[in-house]
């Protein structure tokens, strides 16, 4: 697993400024699907809420919670997308580098609201960030997320086998970086559910 973190910092500190200057106009599918979908299922009144962002990359759902004034702590495992978000939001949030895959550094029941965006698929297990997530959050509280879809990627990847979990390489071309090769694991759509509900 260290190569494939590696692998993953590497890429994104490639892209945090395309994700900083370009995504959120210019990804059709981040800026006119993911986001209007989960920015659906927030909380209608979000003054005061805790929200802990796991996985801020440039910082936008961070800037949205300011916005709908919640108390937002942001976190990412890129040094160069927590960089990114803290030019966007300033002293407004908390943001600092973190790895999911390790302990959380809040006490228990600190959050009413965990939002993962676009995220999770960079880890093979959630088993451990879910029982983070769990800790964290408050009696009562959300966590919404959101993946790549499973039988998407399966199809575009020209995959043998759908129910086999996996770690999966695209290149993407990007305005700022050119060429990056991203990695990222795919499980069935029925260890999604299994992994969210237990």
């Amino acid at each position: 697993m260290p190569k494939l973190r590696d692998k993953i910092l590497e890429a994104y500190a490639k892209l945090s400024k395309d994700y900083e200057k370009n995504v959120d106009t210019e990804s059709a599918f981040n800026a006119y699907y993911e986001r209007p979908a989960m920015m659906n299922l927030m909380p209608s009144n979000m003054k005061g809420v805790a929200v802990l962002d796991a996985g801020c990359a440039a910082g936008w759902y961070t800037e949205q919670f300011i916005q709908r004034e919640a108390r937002v702590t942001a976190m990412d495992i890129s040094p160069e997308m927590v960089e990114a978000c803290k030019r966007r939001v300033g002293t407004k949030a908390v943001v600092f580098a973190q790895d999911l895959n390790e302990p959380l550094p809040f006490q228990g029941e600190t959050f009413h609201l965990v939002v993962s965006s676009l995220t999770l698929h960079y880890l093979d297990d959630w088993t451990f960030p879910f029982c983070e997530f769990h800790r964290v959050m408050k009696p009562g509280g959300q966590f919404i997320f959101s993946i790549h879809h499973p039988f998407m990627d399966f199809a575009l990847h020209n995959r043998p086998d759908y129910f086999a979990p996996e770690w999966l390489v695209e290149v993407w071309n990007k305005k700022e970086s050119g060429p990056v090769e991203v990695t990222f694991f795919r499980r069935p759509l029925h260890e999604v559910i299994n992994a969210t509900t237990r």
